[in-house]
This record gives C-alpha cells, structure tokens and sequence, in this order.
C-alpha cells in the first residue's frame, strides 16, 4: 500500500486523421480528460474515454472533470494506504460515474504496477505478448468512400472490419463490402440506433454472414434484445449495455447477447474488465476489446487488458496513425501480419511524451492534499 500525494488533471485535444462518424455524432477532433495519480513511490496514467457531450454515454469530459476534481480525488487523497483495489469501497459514496472512476482506478494501478517494475498485462494474467486488430470504421459519405477505406484498412493488415451503420445506411452498404469481401471477418454496430420494428434489417443482414452484429437496440432493452436474437441467426454482441460484471453475466443468462464487447473505461477501469471478462469466460461467452478513440495511454491499457484467454477476437486496437496524426505517446504501429504488441515495460508500459502533452493541454489542474 502507498499513500497518494497528487492528482493532476490535464483536458487534452488531438485532431484527427478524418472525421469519425457514428449513428450518434461525428467527432473531427478527440478531446479527453488525463489523471496522472501520484504516489510516494511512482506515477501512473489514466484516459478517461468519456466525450465532449453526453452522447455515447451520460458521462462527459466536464462533467468526469468535475466529478474527479470534488469527490474521487478529495476521497483518493484522504483515504491513506491504499492501493487500487480498494478504490470501489473508497469511491463507494460516488454512485454511477464509471468513466471517471476507471481514469482514478487506472492510474493509481499504473502507479503501483511501475513502483514493483511489473507490467499492467502480467498483472491482468495475459498469455500473449501480441493481440489480434480489428478496425471500426465510421459511417462514410458514399458506398465508394467506404469501399476505398475498407480495402486500405485490409491492404494495412487489419483482421476484422466492423461497420458503423444507422437505418438507412446499413444493409445495402454492408452487402456492397461483402461481395467485394467474400472471405473477411466483417461485423457491424448500431450504437443502439435500431428498435425492435426493425427486425427486417437485422434478418436482412443475416445473409452476409457477419460475425455479430453490436448494440442494435438501446442499452437499457436488455429483454428486448433477448428476444431479437431469438429471432436472428447472426450473434449479437452488447457494448452500452454493458456497464459491469453484474450487466455481463445478466445478459448472457437472458440470452441478450452471445458475445460482449469489454471496454474498461465504460465498466469503471480494468479491474471491472477482468471480472466482465472472468463471468463471460465462465458462460463461454468470447469478449473482446472495443475502443473509444484513446490516445497511446488509453490504447496501451487496452492492449493488456486483450491480451487476455477470453479475448477471442480482433478488438478495436487499431494503430495510432489509424486516428491521429500524432499521438500523445510514442506511436503503436500494426504489423503485417494484423497483431500489435502488447506493452511490457511497468505499468502500461508508456508515457505521454512532455512535448506533445503540453502541446495538447487545454487545461491543468493539481490536486493536493490541504
């Protein structure tokens, strides 16, 4: 156990390489929230991957600001000896608020896993020293746009492709990708822009032989979702749903979906990943690892977390050229062969280079104890 000294805040902004599209909003630029927790020993790094507006989820980058700046930090400093897995009792006055807990829980594991020089991924108990990467690609402007982004995602080496669709531009886009692209790994998500009176898309998306189709219905149609894979062949796969290991096994009893998607910044940081990643794993249920558009600190615990046994398939750890010109972090490049190295140094395994962090810098905040 060690003692928090700090808590520095920084609201940090990076273009991006295109505007990324979804059924809920288009981003042009990532905009993000960073905690650097200090200890008496170290200092460890955290993203949180809530947005600019509360549209993905209920949370957002002031809001998590605010909620870490006057509660999760004001309680992580007076809270003594602790150590990360202390933090949900710690935090237990705070309900909800995920996004901004996972960036505290994070850092303050970043801290401890470099104060004992262990990586984040043997600490998680991962069996792979590479990880398979798929890529998400946003809802393009023509059919030929998305064709063109498709083969030059493929020409890059990436192992799965996944679709943003919404009504409207979903089946006759998806079997345009599919005839050109017999034989790829291709999945779609929905981002919970669907109702259950659209279950003809859904049956007509059936004949493309997807791998699973993600978050059709909205995240709180738990049943309903049930009840659409009952009536489709194709898996679904729940990524908003999905808020904890409680939401996981629920979902998976009921029968909602037959794959979960584990992002750790949605379910309150990786020591809740590994127990959505455990109940899933006990049903036999494969997860994998999905993404927010993290910078390199966000990618790098993502890429222990899919290091994982459960994580059966491609996630969403595309490389950082795949998003920013030029990354908070050193970049993490894709190779040939589709698979990315896990980080192995201590604790995530990186840092935010000073140059470029500063460059990025919105705003700063230090949180000391009074």
């Amino acid at each position: 156990m060690t003692r928090v000294r700090a808590v520095e805040l920084r609201l940090v902004r990076l273009p991006l390489v295109r505007p990324f599209r979804t059924s809920f909003g288009e981003m042009a630029e990532k905009e993000c929230v960073l905690a650097r927790v200090e200890t008496e020993d170290a200092a460890g790094w955290g993203e949180c991957v809530a947005g600019v507006e509360p549209d993905f989820s209920a949370e957002w980058n002031e809001g998590a600001w605010l909620v870490i700046r006057d509660f999760l930090a004001p309680a992580l400093l007076d809270a003594g000896e602790v150590r990360a897995e202390d933090l949900e009792a710690v935090f237990a006055s705070v309900r909800g608020h995920p996004m901004a807990k996972a960036t505290i829980v994070n850092a303050l594991l970043d801290a401890e896993l470099r104060a004992e020089g262990r990586s984040l991924a043997s600490y998680l108990g991962a069996e792979r020293d590479r990880v398979e990467c798929g890529v998400s690609i946003g809802i393009a402007s023509s059919p030929e746009t998305l064709l063109e982004q498709v083969d030059g995602y493929l020409a890059e080496g990436y192992r799965r492709i996944k679709l943003k669709i919404e009504p409207g531009t979903d089946v006759e886009r998806v079997r345009a990708v599919r005839e050109a692209h017999p034989d790829i790994l291709l999945s779609v998500d929905a981002n919970a822009a669907y109702t259950p009176e659209d279950v003809a898309v859904f049956r007509a998306l059936d004949a493309f032989g997807l791998l699973m189709v993600e978050q059709p219905l909205h995240h709180e149609d738990v049943v309903q979702h049930a009840v659409l894979q009952s009536q489709i062949v194709t898996d679904i796969c729940l990524d908003e749903s999905i808020r904890s290991a409680a939401d996981a096994a629920a979902a998976i009893d009921l029968g909602a979906c037959r794959i979960v998607n584990v992002k750790q910044g949605r379910v309150g940081g990786v020591l809740e990943a590994r127990r959505v990643h455990d109940v899933a794993a006990e049903r036999g249920v494969p997860v994998w690892c999905g993404g927010m558009l993290e910078t390199g600190v966000g990618r790098a615990t993502n890429l222990a977390l899919a290091a994982m046994p459960n994580f059966r398939l491609p996630g969403d750890t595309s490389a950082s050229r795949r998003y920013f010109p030029d990354d908070l972090t050193e970049p993490f490049e894709l190779a040939p062969d589709g698979t990315m190295a896990v980080p192995s140094g201590p604790g995530i395994g990186v840092e935010p280079r000073a140059d470029r962090l500063e460059a990025c810098t919105l705003r700063r905040e230090l949180l000391q104890k009074e």
